[in-house]
């Protein structure tokens, strides 16, 4: 059963744990979809917003975090690498598929007491912390929560226990991904509920539609507060 949520006021609380996705900036090295339409320097100053804007969500949000960081120099984050993300965890993600990381990750989550996980990336500019503390209290009576993105792949992923099915066989990074999900968790018996659905920021078309809605500052237009949201 799949219901159709609205985004309410939630609270974290304890035993709820956030997973960040994110790679180290460097030029070159990140949003290379995005920079094959705008160049390296565009395609990280983006990435640099982003980063901004999801720290902004998770901070408001008071749930806590842990920063998996892709592209680090070493096998543990340095404090360069880190400083985009002051006062949360960080650790490396490991080797693997995108699948493989993240289902690393969940049971990581889990392993250390989490009774409630979800993860997020950093590629979603309409992220707010409305969207984090709800994920969080509909995994209260949901086994599974998802935030759909316009591309067809999801922006969250949150559940009640490790479920590694619905990491694996998937066609990373394309169409498909939130319909092979949601395909797995009906085999599964699983109760699942969908938050709004958000634009992912991978493609010059992309960042052109977040700019045409005036909200990028790349775009030369500043980012409003929540409030003038």
């Amino acid at each position: 059963m799949i219901e159709q949520l609205i985004i309410m006021p939630g609270q974290a609380t304890p035993d709820t744990h956030l997973l960040v996705f994110a790679r180290v900036p460097a030029l070159g090295r990140v949003k290379t979809r995005l920079a094959a339409g705008v160049g390296d320097a565009v395609a990280l100053a983006t990435y640099h917003e982003l980063l901004a804007i999801t720290h902004k969500a998770i901070v408001e949000a008071g749930v806590p975090a842990t920063v998996w960081l892709a592209d680090t120099a070493a096998a543990q984050p340095s404090a360069v690498e880190t400083q985009h993300w002051p006062n949360l965890a960080a650790c490396c993600q490991p080797a693997g598929d995108l699948g493989t990381r993240m289902e690393a990750a969940f049971a990581a989550a889990f392993a250390k007491g989490a009774q409630r996980v979800a993860i997020i990336g950093t590629d979603c500019p309409g992220l707010r912390a409305a969207h984090l503390t709800e994920a969080f209290a509909l995994l209260e009576t949901h086994d599974l929560v998802l935030g759909p993105a316009t591309d067809g792949g999801y922006y969250l992923l949150g559940s009640r226990a490790p479920q590694p099915e619905l990491l694996r066989n998937k066609a990373w990074s394309t169409a498909s991904v939130l319909a092979d999900t949601l395909a797995d968790a009906r085999r599964l018996g699983l109760r699942v509920a969908l938050l709004p659905e958000l634009r992912d920021v991978d493609t010059a078309d992309d960042l052109a539609a977040w700019h045409a809605e005036g909200l990028s500052t790349t775009g030369g237009q500043a980012i409003p507060s929540l409030g003038e949201m």
